[in-house]
């Protein structure tokens, strides 16, 4: 370890040069890895809905299919901008009934079904648009772009891909601003807590080589979720800031001790790096939990995390020791005194009073436990957008004009008859809530013959040894009536046609829900027994991982019920990465309390005296790691228009405060009364026999 430290030290100039020299790869990989704004992409591949949707992109090419409401337009007009959306590149097919017949044929004369579905209210018709590419790919983002752009008045643009091309456009908007925020954050707590004014800028400085490391890596993943993309750099920054603090704290006490800087610097890197290694461990392990969600959009944003949680400890190690050597001469010109209390009054009053303390948060407890299974959670991904977003609106449209709020897409295979799909198609119109049914074999009947249609509507309706029906709903995603009407169409496609496929929105929506309640159970436990094996090999100790992991866990509790005493829901995403993300991120106190709690003890004070100075020493490093994630999240919460986002920042930098608290109230008042258990359940937590016992 020595001779690493010393090789640091020696060769920090070369060092900064390399590391600056390797940002120019990561920058490229960070702005070549492609973000993902499709959350139903991240469903398990072998689920009927994702077979299905799958099918409808390589085969149909409907996986980005939107459907534009036009109101009171004349035909002529109608027809020129659908000729304009036609020369798109990417657009497919723009499909209208003038694709089938003669615009001039009155509307009565067509089939009921046709009129149904072509025809609504507000004098309204559907253009059907049908993108080549994947409802994510960029040339699909870039036509729907284009398609806006040719829209005359009164039409609404709706579908997946236009809420996600919407989705790409705020996010990249405010993503900047996200960094900011957080910067900006981060920057005045340290002000606050640190001796130096330009310490704080050094920090950010050295934070900014993982950061760019991380987010450059990300291209051997292929592509990352916008989700990952908006959060891991505030959470990496928030979570990370530790390691930074944890050196320089250390480089400063040895700089008192030693004859050089850059021996205090060795020193400093020895004694840090063992500290903030086995701390960085219980982060790394919460972030990996996220990888036993079915969804796999756990796996992507504990993969980032944890890498740029790996990252930022080697950055700590290898680069920040060269940025403060450098620097040293004006980190001391610019000294001022740290505005951060030690809570001297607190410790004596917790060391004091540690069995009322501990009751009155055990009877807190109570309602917020209660509280947190109450809490109200939904699954509607687009509800969590602004509804203002164009997309949104034009598909709010169709429930409007044409009660076509979601669109069902069932495949069944060729080899039934026409009278066979034309009964299940009867059946279907049956389902509560279903609007509308269309396929090829319910309009035209039997006997007729195909041969006579245009290939571009044959190649909707059947492709790839299936045959389609389109089933338009009420219901709204993610809700408890839609779920029960996907339900009721499973059951009537698979008593039809086993090898029968139901997928679209609705379905994959479902699959969600179902998915997203495994998940939270499974994250919760790998996350947990991750953090407990941790703890327990670092102390050597059956009891001590218990009390801390149930400190944090009790956090937890709180934070995720005060969303039911205040009113308020959560999006399950939300409900589901809190837990891992506050547990690893925060578990770093309690432990930094209770390694302080045990030197005091091995210093042959009692219990009491144990607690007090543990929480007074401890107190200025906990309360600036606390409220540094707490300001690196709450500017995001405070700015984003994007639910999703503000939901999981809010329930972080409120997690951050609320886990800050309880380790500086409740955990040393813990400590103090289960000193014996502790004792007689850890090995050697008191190597000095003449410690105090009382």
């Amino acid at each position: 370890m020595k001779k690493l430290a010393r090789a640091i030290v020696k060769m920090r100039r070369l060092i900064l040069i390399a590391a600056v020299l390797l940002l120019i790869p990561a920058a490229v990989g960070a702005i070549a890895t492609p973000i993902n704004y499709d959350i139903l992409s991240y469903l398990p591949q072998e689920l009927d809905s994702r077979v299905g949707q799958l099918l409808l992109e390589t085969d149909y090419h409907l996986a980005s299919t939107n459907m534009i409401t036009v109101e009171g337009m004349p035909t002529n007009e109608l027809l020129a901008m659908k000729a304009e959306i036609d020369e798109v590149p990417d657009v497919l097919n723009t499909f209208w009934l003038s694709d089938v017949l003669d615009p001039a044929v009155p509307t009565e004369m067509l089939p009921a079904d046709v009129q149904q579905f072509m025809f609504g209210k507000n004098d309204s018709t559907i253009l059907i648009v049908q993108l080549g590419g994947s409802s994510v790919s960029e040339e699909t983002m870039q036509a729907v772009a284009q398609i806006k752009k040719i829209l005359r008045k009164n039409c609404f643009f709706g579908g997946i891909s236009v809420i996600l091309s919407d989705t790409k456009e705020l996010v990249m908007g405010e993503m900047p601003w996200y960094v900011l925020c957080a910067v900006g954050g981060c920057l005045l707590v340290l002000f606050l807590s640190l001796e130096s004014w330009l310490t704080p800028f050094l920090f950010m400085l050295g934070l900014l080589f993982p950061l760019v490391y991380n987010f450059g890596t990300n291209i051997f993943l292929g592509q990352v979720c916008f989700i990952t993309a908006s959060l891991a750099a505030v959470l990496q920054l928030g979570v990370t800031m530790d390691f930074s603090i944890f050196l320089l704290h250390r480089y400063d006490e040895e700089k008192e001790l030693c004859a050089s800087n850059e021996e205090a610097m060795e020193n400093a890197i020895c004694k840090t790096m063992s500290s903030i290694t086995a701390s960085s461990l219980t982060t790394i392990a919460g972030f990996l939990a996220l990888c036993a969600m079915q969804l796999t959009l756990g796996a992507d944003l504990g993969i980032v995390m944890a890498k740029g949680v790996a990252l930022g400890v080697i950055c700590t190690i290898v680069i920040l020791p060269s940025l403060i050597l450098f620097f040293d001469k004006w980190v001391e010109k610019y000294r001022h005194r740290t505005f951060m209390p030690k809570l001297t009054h607190l410790s004596h009053f917790v060391s004091k009073h540690p069995m009322p303390v501990v009751v009155v948060f055990v009877l807190l407890m109570i309602p917020f436990g209660l509280a947190q299974s109450k809490t109200d959670i939904y699954y509607n991904i687009f509800a969590a957008l602004p509804q203002d977003m164009p997309g949104i609106v034009g598909t709010n449209k169709l429930g409007e004009d044409f009660g076509m709020m979601t669109n069902h897409f069932i495949l069944v295979r060729e080899e039934l008859t026409a009278p066979q799909v034309s009964a299940l198609c009867d059946e279907i119109k049956e389902v509560d809530g279903i609007t509308q049914v269309v396929s090829l074999d319910s309009i035209t009947g039997p006997g007729f013959e195909t041969e006579l249609l245009p290939d571009e509507l044959m190649n909707i309706v059947q492709n790839g040894g299936y045959k389609l029906i389109l089933a338009n709903g009420r219901y709204k995603s993610g809700s408890d009536a839609l779920n029960a009407q996907v339900d009721e169409l499973v059951r009537l496609v698979k008593e039809a046609d086993p090898e029968g496929l139901v997928t679209g929105e609705g379905a994959m929506m479902k699959d969600l829900v179902e998915i997203a309640d495994e998940d939270f159970k499974n994250v919760n436990i790998w996350s947990i027994t991750a953090v407990l094996v941790i703890i327990a090999l670092s102390f050597r100790s059956l009891s001590v991982p218990v009390l801390l992991v149930a400190s944090i866990e009790a956090a937890i509790a709180i934070n995720m019920g005060i969303p039911y005493f205040i009113d308020d829901s959560l999006p399950f995403i939300a409900s589901i990465v809190i837990g891992t993300i506050q547990l690893g991120a925060t578990v770093d106190y309690s432990i930094l309390m209770t390694t302080r709690y045990r030197e005091e003890r091995l210093a042959l004070r009692s219990p009491k005296a144990a607690a007090q100075q543990a929480l007074e020493h401890c107190s200025q490093s906990i309360l600036t790691s606390g409220l540094t994630f707490f300001a690196a999240t709450f500017g995001v919460a405070a700015i984003s228009k994007v639910e999703l986002l503000e939901s999981i920042c809010m329930l972080i930098s409120r997690g951050a405060l609320i886990s800050m608290v309880v380790i500086l109230l409740v955990l040393p008042a813990g400590l103090m009364l289960l000193d014996g258990l502790i004792c007689r359940t850890t090995y050697h937590w008191l190597n000095a026999p003449n410690a105090a016992k009382e």
